[in-house]
């Protein structure tokens, strides 16, 4: 199976227990914090997914990897960040419930960050070295 399409289906894993978790997260946090707790805990399940199954040739080190790995993904949580609050600004002036309009806007805004992501990763976080 092609690499992209194995990172499009666990990374829709990880996005889908990203997304799956800021239910119960809201529950007693505001939107954003609720969000970027949600997007941390995704971020664990598709470090552990990539490694494994998408990128697994990399031979740069564990530490290597992981700090790179947080590195791209802090880009991304603010890439989602901006995108969920500005999506949410816009489904404002609908009529949907408010549950919606966050399920809506964080949704989208997840697949807004998960290209970069994928350019990440592969570029920098699990890169294959010239001699490797």
């Amino acid at each position: 199976m092609p690499q992209v399409v194995r990172f499009l289906l666990l990374g829709g894993l990880a996005a889908a227990i990203n997304w799956v978790a800021r239910f119960p997260l809201s529950l007693f946090l505001p939107f954003s914090a609720a969000v970027l707790v949600a997007y941390f805990i995704g971020m664990t399940s598709g470090f552990l997914l990539y490694r494994s199954y998408v990128f697994p040739g990399s031979d740069r080190p564990i530490l290597q990897q992981t700090a790179m790995f947080l590195g791209v993904n802090l880009v991304g949580a603010g890439v989602v960040m901006v995108a969920a609050n500005a999506l949410l600004w816009g489904f404002s002036h609908t009529l949907w419930p408010e549950a919606v309009r966050e399920a809506l806007a964080h949704g989208l805004a997840i697949g807004i960050g998960s290209v970069g992501n994928y350019f990440g990763h592969k570029l920098l976080t699990f890169r294959i070295s010239a001699n490797g």
